[in-house]
């Protein structure tokens, strides 16, 4: 215990990072709970689940408490799964039931720290969310953790699309209610547009305990979860689409280095008006057509097929950047959407209107109290504590890591780069050890594994194309003599097991060295360089790592392009060993971690205010929703009409007509509310150019119009109600023109961002002197 904690204390000082909070308290803790653990084991399970339940009578939740759910939850665990609890689980435990964000290695079991620590929460009477990065995630945990949590007398369940609204009202009145952040989003989102207070599927939110920390709170917090309904069927201008795709980058369009903006030349711009009959994209008759060529040659030039989106069974999917993997039931605002159809030449989807959105970041500050696990919580401490309020705690290894890592091997191109990698994995699977290799997308996934395959290598390919069976695969990936290739972060939360997931050659795998990892390029971050590392040297395991890196990467040309003279490559292998290469490409990581950080940041700035305007009107909706307010309310206003109805109607019918009218004026002005602001912040940084800052510009039209929608509401709904037409059975809002969405879909809005103002500003500019015409 003394050498674990001076363990701890160096790590601590070797970090020398702020936000890594002391651990000493909780060290001293250890030695009770292992006390309590002989008394522990004597209890009949009747008599362990009567001892939790104490803890539901607690003033507080102070060290004794503490001690007893650690000593009560190890001896759960050892019942229910077969393990006893480390120490430093516990610590874990400790660590987020008193608020902070853990990192725990792979592999030191941080799915029953989290439970533990969410069973805590519950015996003190408080309603938590465990929240993951997907679906399969969240409901293995809650059904692996459910013996123990019924030990302890607290009840679980799960979240996933497959569920009906009863199954997820059950799922969320559970104590502990597991799920996947998208999920559990968009059904925040859901419950903003009901009618009726018996629709709502959640409860009121108390803690969040938020697995894999980093991907939910940074990777997913550039992505907002948006609502959409349906409007009518979409159309994508394939004339325009036909066109575009016959220009030639370069001459007929330029983007610029970091790949998010396109524009066309002057070539461009003649071969388009000719092909288009002559028209003037630049004249205000044309400016419909200019923003059709502007969003297909975004979808031409900006989104690449296996990289950005799969198509598949007919339709285009999206693949979330930060995982590789399909972004389920997700797509990009509508004209991108159909460009993108347009150009793969698939059926065009519905188009729709935004209903509602939010952030990751007001998903979690809805809940008071947030916790959360990771292993690379550290690299991220700065963004946690600013935009989450929240400290990490360091929690050490059970076993040291005896992982080797080593030294990036550079080559001059990509060319050389492959014929290394295929020459590495060949000379390590000779050997009989398993080998994970982590690509950074669909299409460096599938060459390699041709690759591989003509070198006479078979491999298992885990990708976007695939990922149902995710977790299967990587569970296999320490299995003797396989290959596996991933794209980005495969099976987090998925353990590799050396010898295979029974672990049936656990020994012989381990006298060859372990499982050996391969990174294709470094990642836009070293956080996910250091994940896809920690796959390997799991628990003490022995392992190895390298990464294979080229100056031409698309990490080094989008982020640092302009490489020193005088790097030397071997003239036969391509290797490169000058330091200055590997300078420039970690100065590239480094510039590329910079960008993240801004887009979050900026994603932050924007979106404040939307939040705090949204959390108001919600105050009144919710008024609405579950009070006779919007009856009262037209009453007053439509006092004659509001007579009529009450002689046509029972009482209960009246005030559900009332709330509906009401209800859906408020929810077409929010969402007509979002487009405004869309709009807003599309031109926003133009008035950069003018010594505005462009933040207080967003803010200086975004308020005004807020609060104009309260008053548009009543005086909307009030005509609405004069209008509507009363039927035996109640009144046909229909024909009031109270339409509904008949049906909702989500969006992945990867947000503006906003390299900074003046940047932003001059890259608009620039491409707009590139449109004009001399």
């Amino acid at each position: 215990m003394a050498l674990m904690s001076r363990v701890g204390k160096r790590l601590r000082r070797i970090i020398q990072r702020p936000a890594s909070v002391e651990l000493t308290r909780y060290e001293a803790l250890l030695p009770a709970v292992e006390e309590r653990e002989p008394d522990c084991e004597k209890l009949s399970d009747a008599e362990l689940t009567e001892a939790a339940a104490a803890l539901r009578e607690a003033d507080s939740f102070g060290d004794t408490q503490l001690v007893e759910l650690c000593a009560l939850g190890r001896e759960a665990a050892r019942r229910g799964l077969g393990e006893r609890a480390f120490d430093v689980q516990l610590l874990g435990t400790m660590g987020l039931l008193t608020g902070h964000i853990v990192q725990m290695q792979t592999g030191e079991g941080k799915t029953l720290a989290g439970a533990l620590a969410a069973a805590g929460y519950a015996l003190q009477g408080k309603r938590v969310h465990v929240i993951s990065v997907n679906d399969y995630l969240a409901r293995r945990d809650a059904e692996w953790m459910r013996p123990v949590y019924e030990l302890l007398g607290v009840s679980v369940g799960w979240v996933e699309p497959s569920l009906s609204t009863e199954e997820r009202r059950k799922s969320y009145a559970a104590e502990v209610c597991y799920g996947a952040v998208s999920e559990i989003g968009f059904d925040v989102l859901r419950d903003r547009l009901v009618t009726a207070e018996a629709e709502l599927v959640q409860t009121k939110p108390e803690v969040a305990v938020v697995d894999e920390a980093d991907s939910v709170l940074v990777d997913e917090a550039r992505v907002p979860l948006v609502m959409a309904g349906s409007v009518d069927a979409g159309v994508a201008d394939e004339e325009v689409a036909n066109i575009v795709r016959r220009l030639r980058a370069g001459l007929h369009y330029e983007t610029d280095p970091d790949g998010r903006n396109v524009w066309l030349t002057s070539a461009g711009a003649s071969v388009v008006e000719k092909a288009l009959g002559g028209v003037d994209l630049y004249e205000e008759a044309g400016s419909d057509r200019l923003a059709a060529v502007n969003v297909a040659l975004h979808a031409h030039a900006l989104l690449t097929r296996d990289v950005d989106y799969l198509v598949r069974d007919g339709k285009v999917q999206l693949i979330n950047a930060s995982r590789g993997r399909v972004a389920q039931l997700q797509r990009w605002p509508d004209g991108l959407q159909a460009a993108v159809e347009a150009k793969e030449q698939v059926a065009p989807s519905d188009h729709g209107e935004i209903l509602d959105s939010i952030t990751v970041q007001a998903l979690i500050a809805r809940y008071p109290q947030v916790a959360g696990m990771t292993g690379t919580a550290v690299a991220i401490a700065e963004q946690l504590r600013e935009f989450y309020q929240l400290e990490v705690a360091v929690i050490p290894p059970n076993t040291p890591n005896v992982r080797e890592d080593a030294p990036d091997r550079i080559f001059a191109s990509p060319g050389h780069k492959l014929r290394a990698i295929v020459a590495e994995i060949r000379t390590v699977h000779d050997t009989g050890r398993p080998i994970l290799v982590g690509t950074q997308d669909v299409a460096e996934s599938e060459e390699l594994a041709e690759k591989l395959a003509k070198a006479g290598l078979p491999c298992v390919v885990l990708n976007a194309r695939n990922d149902a069976e995710e977790a299967a695969i990587i569970a296999e990936a320490g299995k003797y003599d396989t290959i596996t290739v991933s794209t980005q972060m495969a099976g987090r939360g998925t353990d590799i097991r050396l010898g295979g997931a029974d672990g049936a050659d656990r020994e012989r795998v381990a006298e060859l060295g372990g499982l050996h990892v391969i990174g294709t390029a470094r990642y836009p971050s070293s956080r996910l360089d250091d994940q896809l590392r920690g796959r390997a040297g799991r628990q003490g395991d022995p392992g190895s790592s390298v990464f294979f890196a080229s100056l031409n990467d698309e990490l080094v040309l989008a982020n640092a392009p302009d490489v020193p003279d005088g790097i030397e490559a071997d003239d036969e292998t391509g290797e490169v060993t000058d330091q200055t290469a590997h300078r420039q490409i970690n100065h590239a990581q480094r510039v590329a971690e910079g960008v993240d950080l801004e887009i979050h940041r900026n994603t932050w700035r924007y979106t404040r205010l939307i939040e705090h305007q949204r959390a108001e009107l919600l105050t009144w909706r919710d008024e609405v929703l579950c009070t006779e307010a919007a009856s009262e309310l037209l009453a007053k206003a439509e006092q004659d009409r509001h007579a009529e109805l009450a002689e046509s109607l029972d009482e209960e019918t009246q005030v559900r007509v009332c709330r509906e009218i009401l209800l859906f004026h408020l929810d077409q002005l929010w969402a007509d509310h979002l487009a405004f602001l869309t709009d807003v912040r599309e031109t926003i940084h133009l008035r950069a150019m003018a010594r505005e800052t462009p933040l207080d510009e967003f803010h200086r039209a975004a308020i005004p119009e807020f609060h104009k929608i309260r008053a548009e509401a009543e005086k909307r709904a009030a005509k609405a109600l004069v209008e509507a037409e009363i039927a035996e059975d109640g009144v046909d809002l229909a024909k009031a023109g109270v339409r509904r969405p008949t049906s909702t879909w989500t969006y992945l809005v990867q947000d503006n961002p906003f390299d900074s103002d003046a940047e932003q500003a001059l890259k608009k500019v620039r491409g707009l002197l590139r449109k004009k015409r001399s």
